[in-house]
């Protein structure tokens, strides 16, 4: 299955459920191939591929959430019935966010669950002027979160080829200003790792204001990217919160 946002690594025909995952800032569906290989068989996944990146990359970058959204949201309105769970890792926590409520405006189904890793819920989003400073300070930003190649800094051509991505996605997150009156009834789950600077346990926990639904917290060991490290150890626990996802089919 391969449509113009959605990636399906590895198809499993007749899987119980389908995670969506959303990858962060500067990312592409590449940020979760080695997901595969750590999911039971009762869960298919697929991978966003945002504009520009990867085998998108020659297509415009995408600056504005609702764009960004609509895009997601609409192709995966042309999917069969497979419940879907949503998971997304920062900037791709927001963005699973807004798609999850751009379903529920579409009269379609919402997620069977939300997962948001590493992002601030709606109630605590600031703005940001990184995207318009210029490289120096780019290269700041992602020097303090962590979690970039030392390639993408040591290479001259490659800086030149992503800088504009990485831009377009802050511009993207550091503008974009969610509505707090708008509700889910799905379960949400919030990720965050025990020594992220840019998410505090209160601003996770907040996520619970945006359900009426069931809502749950698990951290993690680490900082921002915490979820590279212990990739096995969140695959298994996302896969333990959709057991009651499972038992309900």
């Amino acid at each position: 299955m391969t449509g113009t946002w959605l990636r399906c690594p590895r198809p499993r025909p007749g899987a119980a459920l389908r995670l969506v995952c959303f990858p962060h800032a500067g990312s592409g569906a590449g940020a979760f191939r080695a997901w595969p290989d750590l999911l039971p068989p009762w869960l298919e996944q697929l991978t966003v591929q945002y504009p520009g990146r990867e085998d998108r990359f020659g297509e415009p970058l995408v600056t504005e959430m609702s764009a960004m959204a609509e895009g997601v949201a609409d192709e995966i309105a042309r999917l069969d019935g497979t419940p879907l769970v949503l998971f997304g890792h920062s900037m791709g926590g927001a963005v699973a966010h807004e798609v999850a409520l751009r379903l529920r405006r579409l009269g379609l189904p919402e997620p069977a669950h939300l997962v948001v890793s590493a992002r601030e819920a709606p109630e605590h989003v600031v703005g940001g002027t990184v995207h318009l400073g210029g490289d120096a300070a780019l290269r700041a930003e992602l020097t303090r979160l962590g979690g970039t190649s030392r390639l993408l800094f040591e290479d001259p051509e490659l800086w030149q080829l992503m800088a504009p991505v990485i831009r377009a996605d802050y511009q993207l997150i550091e503008t974009y200003r969610p509505a707090l009156d708008r509700r889910l009834s799905c379960p949400v789950t919030a990720f965050a790792a025990e020594e992220d600077t840019e998410l505090t346990a209160g601003q996770a926990a907040a996520w619970a204001h945006v359900t009426d639904g069931p809502f749950g917290l698990r951290t993690f060991p680490g900082d921002h990217f915490y979820l590279i490290p212990h990739r096995e150890q969140v695959v298994r626990t996302l896969a333990d919160c959709l057991l009651p996802v499972l038992a309900g089919r």
